[in-house]
C-alpha cells in the first residue's frame, strides 16, 4: 500500500469517508457524504486501485489491507454483467406511485440504481445501501425498517424489522436469494433473512425474486418464502431442466434477460 503522502487531498477525503462508513460503500454514498458528483468519487476510485489501497466492485469501493474483503462488495462483484441485466429487467416492471420493498441482496441493489429515475415510489427496505441509494431522488419516499444491524449484510434483522414490515402495503417486493434448488426452492445462508422474506411474501401483491445464474442448483441451510409464493423469478440464464420444471410445478413464471454490452465496473 503506497504511503498516503502520494495521495491527493481529494483522494484522501475519499479514503477517509470510506473508513467512516465501515469500510465499504458504493458510489453514491460516498458522493452524499462528501458532497460531490458521482464521477468525481468514481475518479477518486480508479486512482486508489490503482495504489492498491482500495478494491473497485461494481457499484463502490472497499479499503484492502486494513479492512480484509468484506463479504457484501466480495458478493456484488460475482457476475455483474448478469446482475444488471437482471435489475434493468425489474426495473422495467416498477411504474410511479408504488410502494415496493427492497432486501439486502447484491442483485436488488442493482435494482435500486435502476429506480433512482423512477418518481413517487415509497421505498421500504431494510438495506442500508438501497436507503442511501434512493433517499431524496424522484419525490421518492424511503423507510429503512428498523431491528438488529447486521454489517456483513448491511442491513437490518429480527422481529422489530418483520414487525415494522408488516405495516406496509407492499404492491411489489424484489428479493434476492443465496440458492435455488429443485427440491427446497429458494434458500438462504443468513436465518434471519430467510425469515424476513416470509414476512415479506406475506404482506407483497406481487414477489419478485432475481438470480443470477450462478445461485441455481446451490445448497443453503435455511429455506425462505415458500416457492410456490413466488410470483416471478428474474434470471440471466435459463435454470436446468430439474428446476425449470420444480418452478412450473410451484407456477412461478422465470424471465429471463436479455442478453446486454458489458459495462465497465465504476
Amino acid at each position: 500500500m503506497t504511503n498516503a503522502t502520494n495521495h491527493s487531498h481529494r483522494e484522501l477525503e475519499l479514503l477517509t469517508a470510506l473508513r467512516r462508513l465501515g469500510g465499504t460503500a458504493r458510489s453514491s454514498e460516498l458522493a452524499k457524504y462528501l458532497d460531490v458528483s458521482e464521477e468525481t468519487v468514481r475518479r477518486g476510485i480508479k486512482s486508489l486501485a490503482k495504489f492498491g489501497t482500495v478494491e473497485r466492485v461494481h457499484g463502490g469501493a472497499y479499503l484492502v489491507g486494513e479492512m480484509g474483503d468484506p463479504s457484501f462488495f466480495s458478493r456484488m462483484a460475482r457476475n455483474p454483467d448478469g446482475k444488471l441485466r437482471i435489475a434493468k429487467t425489474v426495473a422495467k416492471r416498477v411504474r410511479e406511485g408504488m410502494t415496493i420493498f427492497l432486501d439486502v441482496g447484491t442483485t436488488t441493489a442493482f435494482v435500486a440504481e435502476r429506480l433512482r429515475k423512477i418518481s413517487g415510489l415509497t421505498v421500504v427496505t431494510n438495506s442500508v445501501g438501497v436507503a442511501q441509494t434512493l433517499a431524496g431522488t424522484s419525490d421518492n419516499r424511503v423507510h429503512f425498517l428498523g431491528g438488529e444491524m447486521k454489517s456483513d449484510e448491511r442491513g437490518t434483522f429480527g422481529s422489530v424489522t418483520e414487525r415494522q414490515a408488516r405495516r406496509f402495503a407492499i404492491d411489489m417486493a424484489v428479493l434476492s436469494a443465496d440458492g435455488l434448488t429443485n427440491t427446497h426452492g429458494f434458500l438462504f445462508t443468513n436465518p434471519a433473512e430467510a425469515a424476513l422474506s416470509e414476512v415479506i411474501g406475506d404482506c407483497a401483491d406481487m414477489l419478485i425474486i432475481g438470480l443470477d445464474h450462478l445461485k441455481c442448483g446451490v445448497n443453503a441451510p435455511h429455506r425462505g418464502v415458500t416457492a410456490s409464493r413466488v410470483d416471478l423469478l428474474v434470471a440471466d440464464e435459463a435454470p436446468d431442466a430439474e428446476i425449470a420444471q420444480a418452478l412450473d410445478g410451484w407456477g412461478v413464471d422465470v424471465l429471463l434477460t436479455p442478453a446486454g454490452k458489458k459495462e465497465e465496473n465504476s
